[in-house]
């Protein structure tokens, strides 16, 4: 952890936040909190996490590595 107010601190995060706004909040409107934190929770685990491509993880979907990392410490045991 570097010192405080370093700006590479929450740089995650932040980009994370950047891509819901841009991909999500932006292009809808809610009508009660209820409704946002239903579609915000939807759009994590059904679309961030099953279906986007990361470049970080060389353009596979999180739950496509999180299966390779199983698969390859089930094989090593």
């Amino acid at each position: 952890m570097s010192r405080k107010g370093n700006c590479w601190d929450n740089s995650i995060a932040e980009s994370f936040f950047k891509t819901i706004k841009t991909e999500m909040k932006y292009h809808r409107k809610f009508e009660t909190m209820a409704q946002t934190k239903l579609e915000i929770l939807d759009y994590i685990e059904v679309w961030y996490n099953r279906k986007r491509r990361h470049s970080i993880l060389d353009y596979l979907i999180p739950v496509q590595v999180e299966q390779e990392m199983m698969k390859n410490k089930t094989e090593a045991a």
